[in-house]
């Protein structure tokens, strides 16, 4: 029963996360069930991560056939999954060189630890990396202080220093912000966690005409965004950009944890026994995040996401002339916010759940959709139609 397995979890678990009192048991492509046998669909798609829906096929047979050949030898010694990843993400991007490590938190903090390398090697020790309010880069010490929300941060004080926080899709804030400390600036091309906060269409372009005026790097953290969510296979290509440093994770693995940083030659300052790690691009995953990634290019799901992002958004947009508290719908291809004109997301959120689509709560007055990339447009007008079956009870 779903209440023994909570009771269990009160008992055992850190009590860190506020979950939603579902308990899934099984998923298969959009569609998840709970342990007493209800259907959901899923528009969380794990916050962003299984890209391919759950339990692909592709996905099952690299993780099986990888799973009975070699999982795991660490860093010491060369893997033919790990290196096949590389290739793939490095030949369909405009980066160089790519390191491979366990989430998206570990991949920002190697971007970090490039850009202060870079910048003490060509910046005269520049150290400090400028960040946007309501961005959302990871939670580990550095990332939460990378992070512009006070409330990640309050009780971690004091913080990593070396940031610096400006307002998202000003760039003059970041002109004005720029000093002789200045070694890169980082942005999500959208702020996902921040509530899907979209960018003017010239703001990464004339962010990254200002980094190359000052000899700054532009990292671009594409956790969320990167491996088709928006329409493209990466963000930057959205906005006409290249950054200089990316960081990957959520859609990279497919589902299995995994995370990466990329670099262009010119500033891969990282050199031997700089960086590392036990686990991060082992056999096992990197063979799940290659047969996903692989999938996402030959079969264009970014071309799918935006197919099926502007469907999601037009009907979510004929729900807004129905219910005259949602105030907006905003979104990229399968990044899509549903904003109320009033803090009612948490009673909207369980609603839903009871009518058997599940969302994400990003803010008390709005919730994030962001399904697989693999979602069906009679899934996508299903999943509005219970949407709409919850909002009729607000």
């Amino acid at each position: 029963m779903t209440t023994d397995w909570i009771a269990l979890e009160e008992r055992y678990y850190a009590q860190t996360v506020r979950r939603q009192p579902v308990v899934l048991v099984r998923g298969q492509g959009t569609r998840v069930w709970d342990v007493e046998g209800k259907e959901y669909l899923d528009f969380t798609a794990g916050w962003a991560v299984t890209n391919l829906g759950h339990c692909h096929p592709v996905m099952v047979q690299a993780i099986q056939e990888q799973a009975a050949l070699l999982i795991q030898t660490s860093n010491q010694f060369y893997t033919v999954p790990q290196l096949k990843l590389a290739q793939a993400l490095i030949d369909n991007s405009c980066l160089d060189r790519v390191f491979f490590g366990n989430s998206g938190a570990e991949a920002v903090e190697g971007a970090l630890k490039l850009a202060r390398k870079y910048g003490k090697k060509n910046r005269d020790g520049a150290y400090q990396v400028i960040t946007a309010y309501n961005s959302f880069h990871g939670r580990t010490m550095s990332t939460i202080a990378a992070t512009g929300q006070p409330h990640y941060q309050e009780a971690f004080q004091p913080l990593t220093p070396g940031f610096v926080h400006v307002e998202y899709d000003s760039v003059e804030a970041i002109i004005a912000a720029t000093n002789d400390e200045t070694a890169a600036v980082m942005l999500e091309p959208i702020q996902g966690e921040g509530g899907v906060n979209i960018p003017a269409d010239d703001y990464l372009r004339r962010v990254r005409d200002w980094c190359d005026k000052q000899g700054l790097l532009l990292i671009l953290d594409e956790v969320q965004t990167g491996l088709g969510r928006l329409g493209s296979l990466f963000g930057y290509q959205e906005y006409g950009v290249e950054p200089d440093v990316m960081t990957l994770a959520k859609g990279l693995g497919g589902g299995v944890p995994i995370g990466a940083f990329l670099s262009k030659e010119h500033c891969m300052a990282l050199e031997p026994g700089d960086h590392g790690s036990t686990f991060g691009g082992n056999a096992l995953t990197t063979a799940a995040a290659y047969a996903s990634t692989k999938h996402i290019i030959d079969n264009d799901l970014p071309g799918q996401a935006k197919a099926m992002g502007l469907r999601l958004t037009q009907r979510l947009e004929e729900l807004k002339s129905r219910f005259s508290f949602i105030s907006e719908v905003r979104g990229r291809g399968l990044l899509i916010a549903l904003e109320f004109d009033d803090d009612v997301a948490a009673k909207a959120l369980s609603l839903s759940n009871e009518a058997g689509v599940l969302f994400n709560m990003v803010k008390p007055n709005t919730l994030r959709l962001m399904p697989p990339l693999t979602i069906s447009a009679e899934e996508v007008d299903e999943g509005v139609g219970r949407l709409e079956q919850a909002l009729s009870k607000l």
